[in-house]
């Protein structure tokens, strides 16, 4: 407070202008008829010269003091806690499937597709899925799916059927925030058939979906499922019960299941020519030709054998540039035509196929040229 301020009382009605001190305590105001009037220094307040403009406070504050955090509200919050894994009695046995499940099965020839990958386990599942392009693989999808549960994989359409004739899946188990039992990572291809697409009774009522699906097993109760391509002498060995396989054979007095020549006709699974060794060359696939008994065979086994015979023959013959041989394989479902046509594609893309000729094998033939 300084002469010339202008002030107003705090006790009383009344002020006017600072006109001077006696001693520290007491302040002369001037009112306006020109009298000065002693006042305690604490009874009356500066009014004239208060400066109310806080923009520099601010700006003391936001150098002293940061702004102040504004809390999000609960409901903007992440959700971090997650609830434990749901074990079931019996889950500790891997078992995983790969489901194709149709959007509308009342339009089955129009119906695009889903894929799960269904984990009926108490491991935790990393995946990888992939189809093969050639001689090489590409990535559909990757993640995780959680312990009794199953992960959608994407949506398809007809139009890709083919790309997913060859695919795989490699699946790594684990358990979160406990002790666990180690399970060896899964690698398993599978060979889907488009045709199956198309026909109604393939997808089949199954606890993992309220609508019927096409399931194919990728591991069950630990054990994987068979792969595309097997070691014949492993088949061998299973079969006759023998670490020694054909060994084995020979020394129980057996012959071997099959044997080629480089010419005939089939005779009992042997590759024999025609028509004085000029005609192509002849594999009869029927396992009953190839076989002397097919006792603890799946299906899946006997087709594995047909094919390593047909990938056998095509080796044994791969320097014979324009050799012909005819696979007989029967008309039946198609299901090993369709397999020698996939391996056709995928692992002898330069040899050139077609049906053989009617008149001499029917219709279950197919004649392959190497080129």
């Amino acid at each position: 407070m300084k002469i010339g301020d202008k002030v107003r009382f705090l006790s009383e009605v009344g002020g006017g202008r600072v006109a001077g001190f006696q001693g520290k305590e007491i302040v002369l105001v001037e009112d306006e008829d020109g009298f000065q009037v002693p006042m305690r220094v604490s009874e009356v307040v500066v009014i004239g010269n208060e400066n109310y403009d806080t923009s520099h406070v601010v700006e003391v504050k936001q150098k002293s003091k940061p702004a102040p955090v504004v809390e999000p509200e609960p409901c903007d919050l992440p959700i971090t806690f997650r609830k434990p894994a749901e074990e079931r009695k019996g889950g500790d046995r891997l078992s995983a499937y790969m489901a194709f499940v149709p959007i509308d099965i009342r339009e089955l020839t129009h119906t695009r597709f889903e894929t799960f990958l269904v984990n009926d386990s108490n491991y935790y599942l990393r995946y990888v899925y992939m189809t093969a392009e050639d001689n090489s693989w590409k990535v559909r999808a990757m993640g995780e799916v959680e312990p009794n549960t199953k992960e959608y994989v994407e949506e398809f359409g007809r139009e890709v059927l083919n790309e997913l004739e060859h695919c795989c899946v490699q699946l790594l188990a684990y358990k979160r925030d406990k002790p666990f039992q180690l399970k060896p990572a899964i690698d398993v291809q599978l060979r889907v058939d488009p045709v199956k697409f198309y026909k109604l009774h393939t997808f089949q009522e199954n606890e993992f979906f309220e609508q019927p699906a096409l399931l194919y097993t990728l591991v069950e109760n630990d054990k994987p499922a068979r792969q595309l391509v097997i070691d014949a002498q492993q088949l061998k060995r299973e079969m006759y019960g023998s670490p020694e396989g054909e060994s084995a054979q020979h020394a129980q007095g057996q012959r071997p299941a099959t044997s080629f020549s480089s010419s005939g006709k089939v005779t009992g699974g042997r590759v024999m020519s025609g028509n004085g060794g000029n005609g192509p060359l002849v594999v009869d696939l029927h396992v009953n030709a190839l076989l002397e008994t097919t006792a603890g065979m799946s299906p899946t086994d006997i087709l594995n054998y047909q094919l390593e015979v047909f990938r056998k023959t095509l080796k044994e013959h791969e320097k014979q540039k324009g050799t012909k041989i005819v696979f007989i394989h029967g008309k039946g479902e198609g299901v090993l035509r369709s397999a020698l046509v996939n391996e056709l594609k995928y692992r002898f893309k330069t040899y050139q196929y077609q049906d053989a000729s009617f008149q001499e094998y029917g219709y279950g033939a197919t004649q392959v040229t190497i080129r």
